[in-house]
């Protein structure tokens, strides 16, 4: 056996999940991602999506990207640099800048490689990057690629944050990163100390909108909508993959900051471009997103009704304002053996453990529909009592 093999058959810990009947990855569907999906041909309540506006199997979405595919075809085959720039990406471009409330867009092929490419070229050696401790992992791989100065400030704690704007020289680049909501604990920036720091300190600010447009502000604009900062917030980040239905992501500024990333941004230029139908389906959800506000109404009145439920049932769920409900377990394999157990009683939920989050930190990543329906989150609710009571978690 080389060496390379030999030093990575020493990680073992997925065989010991399987071994002991807990693996929990890898969970094959074969349906839509609808509220009830269907897993080795059983129905399955899902609560482990993130398409939190529940667009992702709407007929109109699928319709506008079944058209684009007979359009444009199935891709673009080079990155918007060279070959792969369609007009339907510069209307879409266009339409987000226009929805957003920015000057100009870029638009990705993940959100992953948004955050890559943007953290990881704005700023240069003499210049900082200061990053909330629980950012998301694709703004700490884009900070580690960056070779500015970088300063960890602790988890939404602007005493932190303030204490380590005051290391940087006063003259340099500072460019402050934070989720807007955070991906695993559900809570939210403080966005307004945040903006009012970055004024302070002659900062920018870069917000992650990926976990929380389609849920805040008017129409699902955001939490800087929803804060009234937006035009304060340097730049704005979000992705497809969630309530947008699609594929892909962005990044939303002023002309100057695209001019330079349209250049430099490494994920940008050389990564093929989203395809044809992805653009098309992430066009057609901001149209329904802006004209049905019922949709982001009822998502928060099932949102409050299963915080309240878990509150009650004495489930320890942190700081979560959210449709994402971190529910703590605090031991890994304890997480996967709950997630197994609960999908023996039709209850799809996420195990979220180390490096994901601290050993200690452990939890069950419920999140929350709009398309999901009142009844479907009571018989979460008694699934997961029934369930945590068998593993002494709850009274």
């Amino acid at each position: 056996m080389k060496l390379l093999q030999a030093k990575l058959s020493q990680y073992t810990i997925p065989q010991e999940a399987k071994a002991a009947g807990i693996y929990p990855y890898f969970r094959a569907i074969s349906s839509e991602q609808d509220p009830e999906v269907i897993i080795n041909g059983s129905k399955v309540l899902m609560f482990g999506s993130n398409c939190y506006t529940g667009l992702v199997n709407d007929p109109r979405i699928k319709e506008a990207a079944i058209e684009a595919t007979r359009k444009y075809g199935t891709g673009c085959a080079g990155s918007p640099f060279l070959n792969g720039t369609l007009d339907l990406h510069k209307q879409l471009e266009a339409r987000i800048a226009e929805y957003i409330g920015k000057e100009d867009v870029m638009i990705y092929s993940t959100g992953f490689g948004v955050n890559l490419g943007v953290v990881s070229c704005l700023t240069g050696r003499e210049d900082y990057i200061l990053w909330d401790e629980q950012d998301h992992a694709s703004i700490i791989e884009g900070r580690r690629l960056s070779f500015s100065q970088q300063l960890k400030y602790k988890h939404n704690d602007m005493e932190s944050l303030e204490k380590q704007l005051q290391k940087c020289a006063p003259d340099k680049i500072k460019l402050i990163v934070t989720d807007g909501v955070f991906s695993m604990e559900g809570d939210v920036a403080n966005l307004p100390k945040i903006v009012e720091l970055a004024k302070k300190y002659d900062a920018s600010v870069m917000v992650d909108e990926a976990h929380s447009i389609g849920v805040f502000g008017e129409g699902g604009r955001g939490v800087c909508h929803h804060f009234g900062v937006k035009d304060d917030v340097d730049l704005v980040m979000g992705t497809f993959s969630k309530s947008f239905a699609s594929l892909g992501g962005f990044i939303a500024t002023d002309k100057e900051i695209t001019n330079f990333l349209r250049h430099h941004s490494r994920s940008y230029i050389f990564t093929a471009s989203i395809t044809p139908a992805s653009t098309a389906a992430a066009l057609k959800a901001i149209d329904i997103m802006i004209a049905e506000p019922e949709r982001q109404e009822h998502l928060w009145d099932i949102t409050n009704y299963a915080l309240e439920g878990f509150r009650n049932m004495g489930c320890e769920i942190g700081n979560t304002s959210t449709p994402i409900i971190p529910l703590y377990i605090r031991d890994n394999f304890k997480t996967f053996a709950i997630t197994r157990d609960l999908l023996n009683e039709g209850i799809f939920v996420n195990p979220v453990v180390s490096p994901a989050v601290a050993p200690h930190d452990t939890l069950i990543r419920f999140s929350l529909m709009a398309t999901h329906t009142k009844e479907q989150v009571t018989t979460a609710l008694e699934k997961i009592q029934k369930v945590f009571r068998a593993h002494n978690l709850i009274p």
